[in-house]
C-alpha cells in the first residue's frame, strides 16, 4: 500500500493535533453533553485534527467502555470536519481491539501510546507496534515515542513491515535527539509531530516537525493556531511571541513531573464555565491558591 493512500491523513498530522479533555459529570462518569460541546468548540475554532483517548483525555484513567464512548462521541461530532486519530494502548490484544473499534466507527488513524511495560526491548517495541499496525492496514498508524533509548532505525524497520506507519508523535524532551532520530528513521518518510506541544514546537519545527500536539488548544484554539501559522511561514520570532504568551500556563502544567498537566487545562475550562474541574487519580485538582492564576491566564486568552 503506497503512502499516496494516506495523503489526507499525513496532511492532518501536519497541523495542530488537538488532544481533547474528557469532562466528568458530578456522578464521576463522562459528561457527554459537555464533551460534545467542547469538541464543537474546537471544531468551530478551526481545529481539524482530534486525538480522543490521548493523555490530556486521561486515557489511563478511563475504563475500556469509556474509551469506546469517547471515540464514538468524537467521531460523531467530527463528522467530515476533522480527521480523528484514536489513542490505543495497553496490552496488544486490547490495543488491537481498540484500533479495530476505531476503524469500525470511521476513524482514519490510530496513535499507539508508548508501551507502559517496565521492560521494553527495541525489538519488542517493533513487535508491539507491528501487531497493532498489521491489524488495521487501512488506517494510518502513529507511534507515540517517549523512549529516549529507541533509535530511529527501529522506526524505519517498523515502517518497512507496515507501510501504514505514516507519522510519529515524538515526545522526548531533547531537540537535538529528535533531529537525529528523524534523520535516522527517514525525515521525509514520516510526518513528524512535536509531541510535547507548544513549548517544544519551535525547536522541533526547526529540526523537521510539521505538526504539534496540544492540550492548551482546548482552552484557546486561536492561540495554538497562531503558533502553527507562524511556524509554517518560518516566522520564528512570531512563534516565540506566542511561546511567551503561553509560557506560564505550560510551566504550571509541567511542574512536578507534569503532575498537573491535565488539571491545569481543566481548571482553565472550569474558569471559563465550560466543564467541571474534576480529574481522576492519579491526577488531582489544583490547590485553591493556583486556581486564580490559571483563571486569569484563561480570561486573558478569551478576550
Amino acid at each position: 500500500m503506497s503512502s499516496v493512500v494516506f495523503e489526507s491523513q499525513r496532511a492532518a498530522l501536519a497541523d495542530v493535533v488537538a488532544i481533547p479533555v474528557t469532562p466528568f459529570a458530578a456522578d464521576g462518569g463522562i459528561d457527554r453533553d459537555a464533551h460534545r460541546a467542547l469538541l464543537r468548540r474546537l471544531l468551530d475554532g478551526g481545529v481539524r485534527t482530534l486525538t480522543p483517548n490521548g493523555n490530556t483525555g486521561e486515557f489511563y484513567a478511563l475504563a475500556p467502555q469509556e474509551r469506546q464512548l469517547v471515540t464514538e462521541l468524537t467521531l460523531d461530532e467530527a463528522g467530515d470536519r476533522a480527521a480523528v486519530l484514536v489513542g490505543v494502548g495497553h496490552d496488544i490484544a486490547t490495543a488491537v481491539a481498540t484500533a479495530r473499534h476505531a476503524r469500525e466507527h470511521g476513524a482514519q488513524m490510530v496513535m499507539v501510546h508508548q508501551p507502559v511495560h517496565p521492560y521494553v526491548s527495541q525489538a519488542g517495541w517493533v513487535d508491539y507496534h507491528r501487531a497493532v499496525a498489521a491489524a488495521v492496514p487501512g488506517l494510518g498508524v502513529v507511534p507515540y515515542i517517549r523512549n529516549a533509548q529507541l533509535p530511529g532505525a527501529r522506526l524505519a524497520e517498523l515502517a518497512d513491515a507496515c507501510p501504514n506507519v505514516i507519522g510519529v508523535k515524538y515526545a522526548v524532551p531533547d531537540a537535538a535527539r529528535f533531529a537525529a532520530f528523524a534523520r535516522d528513521a527517514g525525515l521525509d518518510r514520516f510526518v513528524w509531530v512535536a509531541g510535547l506541544a507548544e513549548p517544544y514546537a519551535p525547536s522541533y519545527f526547526s529540526a523537521g516537525a510539521t505538526g504539534f500536539t496540544s492540550g492548551l488548544v482546548n482552552v484557546a484554539p486561536a492561540v495554538s493556531l497562531a503558533m502553527i501559522e507562524a511556524l509554517r511561514s518560518g516566522d520564528y520570532p512570531a512563534a516565540m511571541k506566542v511561546w511567551e504568551q503561553i509560557r506560564r500556563f505550560e510551566e504550571l502544567r509541567a511542574a512536578n513531573g507534569s503532575a498537573d498537566n491535565v488539571t491545569v487545562v481543566k481548571e482553565a475550562l472550569a474558569a471559563l464555565g465550560l466543564c467541571r474541574r474534576d480529574v481522576r487519580p492519579p491526577s488531582r485538582q489544583l490547590p485553591e491558591e493556583e486556581r486564580a492564576e490559571v483563571a486569569a491566564i484563561a480570561a486573558g486568552w478569551s478576550l
